[in-house]
């Protein structure tokens, strides 16, 4: 983990995924594997080696919960970055982190922090 973090992104919007990919490499971690939509999604959620992922709620109109529900599967950590409340996941994923849009880079980093609490602190490339 001295390189940082591995995540897999979803987010249907470019521009805001390409903002939390760059949030991501400032904070040392790097973004292993990308998807704007459920499909592929939930390929990479199967396949792809990442430490955690960051998941959008809304996908061009699809909900990302069985994309989360094949991270779980994994026993990987995820959190939800999202202009949506959590009113809109089932149930049993109501209790995951929310990342509330427009993410700051100080969220995003206490939130992988808090993922991640024995990591030991990475200097921002």
């Amino acid at each position: 983990m001295a390189d940082g973090l591995s995540v897999f992104l979803v987010e249907d919007e470019a521009l805001i995924r390409m903002m939390i990919a760059d949030m991501v490499e400032e904070l040392g971690h790097h973004v292993v594997a990308e998807a704007d939509n459920v499909r592929d999604a939930s390929a990479f959620a199967m396949t792809a080696q990442y430490d955690f992922a960051i998941l959008d709620i809304n996908l061009k109109g699809l909900y990302v919960d069985p994309v989360a529900d094949l991270i779980e599967r994994r026993g990987k950590p995820f959190l939800f970055a999202t202009g949506y409340g959590p009113e809109l996941l089932p149930s049993l994923l109501r209790r995951r982190p929310i990342l509330r849009k427009p993410i700051s880079i100080d969220q995003l980093k206490a939130m992988i922090e808090s993922l991640f609490p024995d990591a030991p602190p990475r200097a921002p490339h």
